[in-house]
């Protein structure tokens, strides 16, 4: 098993919204890989949310409903980026070698 400093965040919630975490020392394992496809996922939704959302900002006509909704969108999905961003920079960290 891993040290509780390199668990590894997953790319999803549990109950009430609380992070679930992945104890392996098996990156290649079902849940590793299943956690890197999400979050690969999570990746392109963002860049696709970002083109979405430079268009509808460029559009002087764009309706007030479709800003806020793209702010919404814009927000969960800045979320889970930030999510993928805290797990990858662990799993770096945590496969540094130490240095005396």
């Amino acid at each position: 098993m891993t040290a509780s400093d390199e668990l590894r965040l997953l790319p999803w919630s549990g109950p009430e919204g609380k992070p679930c975490y992945l104890s392996t020392d098996d990156r290649g394992g079902y849940l590793s890989r299943l956690a890197d496809n999400i979050e690969a996922v999570q990746l392109g939704t963002a860049a696709e949310l970002l083109d979405q959302a430079s268009e509808t900002l460029d559009d002087e006509d764009a309706d007030l409903e479709d800003v806020r909704q793209l702010a919404q969108e814009l927000t969960r999905t800045l979320r889970d980026v930030l999510r993928v961003a805290v797990s990858r920079g662990s799993l770096l960290a945590a496969s540094e070698p130490q240095r005396p």
